[in-house]
């Protein structure tokens, strides 16, 4: 195929899904977010398959891939379900962070707009030691954000399966047009010549 075929296109979208995912996973890392860091881990593997049997003509990688795009899809949707608290989830909650932490999203206090307060609770007995943080004038509230973030990933998913699916059909079509011209008959030579051989070999012995 030449280079602006879908193949190039889903070159293309795997390596910026790549590039997305792994900008994810380095705010994930900061905010401790210990469920999205596991299923970003496993979305650059799989992309990197899909890539490579994108470039290496690998039909079976890329079927993987768009599995796997499905199931990116379904998580993200979970995540904007999770931050905007659909079907009686909780932003607040340490779902994703296995109940290890009370950490939230790094961009809940390092926004756009984001000023951090820490406030001294020595007043209080026990909490000597601890202080208050608060953070105001955010320009966009961090939930937005990773809404934001999700939509993009689920997105480029899309988009990325339908390129999956029609990569997958034409090198199939491609295999299958190969084998029908002999394309992996391992004697295609021997089948030709194997007359004239004969013939040349009868003459040789002919009575004179």
């Amino acid at each position: 195929m030449g280079c602006c075929t879908g193949r190039c296109t889903l070159i293309f979208l795997c390596t910026l899904q790549l590039l997305a995912a792994l900008e994810r996973q380095v705010f994930d890392f900061l905010g401790y977010q210990w469920a999205p860091i596991l299923a970003n881990f496993l979305h650059i593997i799989i992309v990197i398959l899909g890539l490579f049997g994108t470039i290496q003509y690998r039909p079976r990688y890329i079927v993987v891939y768009a599995i796997w795009t499905a199931v990116w899809v379904t998580w993200n949707i979970f995540i904007i379900c999770f931050y905007l608290e659909v079907g009686g989830l909780s932003k607040d909650s340490e779902l994703l962070t296995f109940n290890i932490s009370r950490h939230q999203s790094w961009w809940s206090e390092n926004g756009p707009g984001c000023v951090r307060k820490e406030a001294s609770m020595s007043g209080i007995k026990g909490l000597d030691n601890h202080s208050y943080i608060s953070v105001i004038g955010c320009a966009l509230e961090y939930r937005y954000i990773e809404v934001m973030h999700s939509s993009f990933q689920i997105l480029i998913a899309l988009v990325g399966f339908v390129y999956a699916c029609y990569v997958v059909s034409v090198f199939t079509e491609e295999e299958d047009s190969f084998d029908f011209i002999g394309g992996f008959d391992p004697f295609p030579l021997y089948h030709v010549n194997e007359k004239p051989t004969n013939l040349l070999f009868k003459q040789t012995y002919l009575p004179a």
